[in-house]
């Protein structure tokens, strides 16, 4: 065993010589849109939402060709929240299906859906629910920690095992604890 150690040393030496500066012509940087994760809904199962189903880039044929003088346009791919979108109802990429800021008292789950757009390493979305009939009580707060490399969905969750009172209420999203995005919505009383 002793013996081989040096040739072995030696060969793999070699190789790694070898495959030095081998892919020079092929890009080093990753496809763009290519997920770093997947955000996580903020319900009570903690189930994950599905990972973008984006496909590798097709692997190089030809050479690169040779850097130019041109800046490329720039882009703003800045983290923000595109839009919020109630409902009672999510699809399985955690969108909301049918839109609504009008409920019954009976609803079981309301869900709020926080589609961003851009690039996080860490973002912070908090979701804030209040009911503002007397003196706008705090109902439930929730926090998920978003990384995200392009457009992407998180969705919040309040539940009532009873009715809900009527009145009016509003759920406030905020990203990394600025303000950016408010919806009001109202539950019916019996007719």
């Amino acid at each position: 065993m002793h013996r081989l150690a040096p040739t072995l040393v030696l060969c793999c030496a070699v190789a790694l010589l070898c495959g030095c500066h081998r892919h020079d012509s092929t890009p080093a940087e990753p496809a763009a849109g290519t997920p770093e994760a997947a955000p996580i809904a903020a319900h009570s199962s903690n189930k994950p939402a599905p990972a973008s189903h984006t496909a590798p880039a097709a692997p190089a044929t030809t050479p690169a060709p040779a850097a130019s003088t041109a800046k490329p346009a720039a882009s703003d791919d800045s983290f923000r929240v595109a839009t919020l979108t109630l409902g009672s109802a999510i699809d399985a990429g955690y969108a909301v299906t049918a839109p609504a800021t009008r409920f019954t008292a009976d609803t079981p789950v309301i869900y709020a859906s926080v589609a961003t757009t851009g690039r996080t390493a860490s973002a912070t979305l908090d979701a804030r629910w209040r009911y503002l009939e007397g003196q706008g009580v705090l109902v439930n707060e929730l926090s998920q920690t978003v990384a995200a490399d392009g457009p992407a969905v998180t969705t919040f969750k309040v539940q009532n095992p009873n009715r809900w009172p009527a009145g009016k209420y509003s759920v406030e999203i905020t990203l990394d604890g600025k303000p950016v995005a408010k919806q009001g919505f109202e539950i019916q009383g019996k007719k």
